[in-house]
């Protein structure tokens, strides 16, 4: 939906690792009893776990009040200087129930757009889980929108009421008096009386508590239809401009049942939120997904207090992209390094993989001093929403987190493909969920095409835009809709999913060759002294061909420690230009970086953190 002009990973640090426990590895005990039962049920377990069968939000959300009523859901840290407050699935019920009943029967918002936009907090949550269970329709808003950008979204959406952070009241206040169709501003956290059309979140809230003591049930008899337009989601056009995703209720609800058949998660597992929570990734896997299955939820104060977040909170997940994981993967190793330990680190991975491959299992306490940093329970790491270094999932698997990727887009709600938690492959996207199918359009020799993509998952449509629709979903003669994904992978013989490439991102050569610019930019991820890059095709006056480009930020922090400090602008250039060159030599000609810039600003962005491609090589032009 929009870009991050400024939105960098923070220089968090991990305090300094000794690794004791991988010199004394004798000292680690065995259990083999336990061992020899967890085999037994491994045996058991090799294959899809039982999955769930919902059909809509609401039945999820009334499933989880009864089911698991006094548990934690909610941590948040509303005080920077107090603890994470908790709140239990019972709390966060009765508040969702009271919100709906006032936003229907004292504010008339039944089956109205309603706009929320600020950062991840519980306010957000029990805002989009009202709407959902019966209030109207969900816009859910990038916070990092500007004020001129919020205003298209609420008029394209047709809003009638805003939900909205603190820290967007200033960005609202600029636009109101442009919005006549908007009936109500509601401010989170606020206790403001109802003034003209601004009225504050707490009052909402507490008007339908009244509401309810006086008898009203109402909100909780609305039945929702499992097909109807209920939340609407603006891409975020990392290769077009935005458009707008209608979702149903049976497209969210199916993810639940999708990512059950693959991932065990249960009451005793925590999610640590710190993904942008407008995104469907993050609403809908990081959200929904705990509420069914019982998990809490520990919301990250912000990308600087990860680490201290991780361990007053201690998940056993984490949902992160590509960028964020790869981040935490050479912050640790980097600290492993100092300390003098890291071949020592490198052979005891190798000596748990053997034992992991016989039945024993001491990961854990062996590298117990990374689990402390990550809060000491982690289980799963996953990473979507692009390409990831393959060695970065191997790394994490061998000091025994599970990695999982997923693959999926805002068009398919978002999940298509996972790696189930019993059958990891590394490198790849997971395989097709329970509920789609996928398939390879006109495949190379090499078994590359568009991936195709028909789901229980798939969106109902592009809002208020038929023609962009059918360019992207086609009916086959069974009446099947298959969804033209734009991104560009193959399927291996066991199903799993790689993915090669964007097909909006290929730079094509005179002679017909494809060249996808991930796959370069994965192998340039592997030179320490490059902390980001994107590979293009560049125009050049003269030239037939788009010569083969890549813009670089520089790790400036690894290369003074190499190379020294005080180096000029030329010095960095040869120093990268080398390092390149290495790495062509693993290419095909076709393939070659032949042009190097040096970026002295960031990357635009998508929340995501993805690059916005066009926009950086709109800036050449």
């Amino acid at each position: 939906m929009r870009i991050l002009k400024d939105f960098n990973i923070p220089d968090f640090k991990f305090p300094k690792l000794k690794m004791k426990n991988v010199e004394n590895i004798d000292e680690v005990k065995v259990d083999y009893e336990a061992i020899t039962k967890k085999q037994n049920e491994e045996k058991r377990k090799n294959k899809n776990y039982e999955q769930s069968d919902f059909k809509t939000i609401k039945e999820v959300f009334l499933r989880s009040q009864e089911k698991f009523a006094d548990k934690t859901f909610i941590l948040e840290k509303f005080n920077p200087k107090e603890a994470f407050k908790e709140i239990t699935f019972k709390e966060f019920g009765n508040d969702v129930i009271a919100l709906g009943t006032a936003l229907v029967n004292k504010y008339n918002l039944k089956d109205e757009r309603i706009v929320i936009i600020g950062e991840t907090t519980y306010n957000w949550y029990l805002s989009y889980m009202a709407i959902l269970c019966g209030v109207g329709i969900a816009v859910p808003v990038d916070k990092e929108l500007p004020p001129n950008e919020i205003q298209n979204v609420i008029e394209r959406s047709k809003a009638t009421a805003v939900i909205y952070s603190a820290k967007k009241k200033e960005a609202i206040k600029k636009v109101e008096d442009d919005l006549p169709r908007v009936k109500y501003f509601i401010q989170m956290y606020s206790d403001e009386k109802l003034v003209g059309r601004t009225v504050g979140f707490n009052t909402v809230l507490n008007e339908g508590k009244e509401m309810i003591k006086e008898g009203d049930t109402s909100f909780t008899k609305i039945e929702i239809d499992p097909e109807e337009f209920k939340v609407l989601l603006f891409t975020s056009g990392t290769t077009s401009n935005s458009k707008g995703v209608m979702l149903c209720n049976r497209n969210l609800a199916e993810n639940i049942n999708a990512v059950s058949a693959y991932v065990d998660l249960t009451e005793e597992d925590r999610l640590f939120s710190v993904l942008p929570i407008h995104h469907t990734y993050e609403s809908t896997i990081g959200f929904l997904i705990p509420l069914a299955k019982g998990s809490s939820i520990a919301v990250c104060q912000g990308l600087k207090y990860i680490v201290p977040n991780l361990k007053e909170t201690k998940p056993t997940a984490m949902l992160a992209v590509p960028l964020l994981i790869e981040s935490l993967y050479k912050k640790i190793n980097a600290t492993i390094e100092k300390s003098g330990k890291a071949g020592l680190v490198n052979s005891m991975i190798h000596v748990t993989n053997a034992l992991k491959s016989v039945g024993v299992d001491i990961k854990k306490k062996v590298f117990s001093e990374i689990y402390e940093n990550l809060g000491g329970n982690i289980k799963y790491v996953v990473s979507a929403a692009a390409p990831i270094d393959a060695k970065v999932g191997k790394w994490l698997q061998d000091i025994g987190i599970c990695f999982l990727q997923g693959y999926g887009l805002t068009e398919t709600a978002p999940i298509t493909a996972l790696t189930p938690d019993f059958d990891t492959k590394i490198g790849s996207a997971g395989r097709a969920v329970t509920c789609a199918e996928l398939k390879i359009d006109n495949p190379n020799e090499n078994g590359e095409g568009e991936i195709l993509i028909k789901s229980e998952t798939l969106m109902i449509g592009y809002y208020e835009d038929q023609k962009a629709t059918d360019e992207v979903i086609k009916i086959d003669e069974e009446g099947n809709r298959w969804f033209y994904s734009g991104d560009v992978g193959y399927l291996d013989n066991e199903g799993f999913l790689f993915i090669t490439g964007r097909s909006k991102n290929v730079i094509v050569t005179q002679n017909g060759k494809n060249i996808y610019p991930e796959e370069i930019e994965l192998m340039l991820g592997n030179v320490s002294e490059i902390k980001e890059c994107m590979v293009y095709g560049k125009e050049v006056e003269g030239e037939k061909e788009l010569v083969v480009s890549v813009k670089v930020i520089p790790n400036y922090e690894d290369i003074e420690e190499k190379y020294g400090k005080n180096l000029s602008e030329e010095q960095i250039y040869n120093i990268i230009w080398e390092r390149i060159k290495e790495v062509n030599h693993s290419l095909t000609s076709y393939k070659a970086i032949k042009n190097l810039e040096i970026k002295k600003d960031e990357f635009v962005k998508t929340t995501t953190m993805k690059i916005k491609r066009h926009a950086e090589i709109s800036k050449d032009k």
